[in-house]
């Protein structure tokens, strides 16, 4: 049974996710489905659940990721004034003789911000509230916009 029980679990997860549910919730909800389960073949304790707590508080805890959420802000904020617009195209400007000068100055400001802040999920969020409407202003294709953000 133990050998099946990861295929039945990828099963469920993907029935689950086409049903409509939202990926979070399926996949803990399997999860603790698939524990429940597999501690009826002594294949996991339920006294391991008491782990989780300490493991959710120690996440929220971190105070690295405090930042994310200003960050974010600091992205809507410039994008709404009007700002990141004017940032990309005065960089769009130093690059005019090359093609694609928007992208590659998004590419530019993407690592600069990358390099600042550290945290991956920021910086992607944070580029894509500047960069995209600008860039589809501009009339870049949208695949193209979004892969080089």
């Amino acid at each position: 049974m133990e050998a099946y029980l990861p295929f039945l679990m990828f099963l469920a997860l993907f029935i689950g996710i086409l049903l409509g549910f939202p990926v979070a919730f399926t996949l803990g909800g399997v999860a603790i489905i698939f524990g429940w389960a597999s501690s009826y073949f002594d294949l996991f304790y339920t006294d391991d659940f008491s782990f989780i707590p300490s493991r959710v508080f120690g996440i929220v805890k971190n105070l690295t990721l405090i930042a994310v959420p200003l960050f974010i802000f600091m992205g809507i904020t410039l994008e709404k004034s009007g700002l990141a617009a004017e940032l990309l195209e005065s960089m769009q400007l130093l690059f005019r003789k090359v093609k694609g000068g928007l992208a590659l100055s998004v590419v530019l400001v993407g690592a600069l911000l990358a390099a600042s802040t550290g945290i991956v999920g920021a910086t992607v969020v944070t580029m894509g509230a500047m960069a995209l409407p600008t860039m589809l202003k501009w009339g870049y294709q949208k695949e193209l916009a979004c892969g080089t953000i």
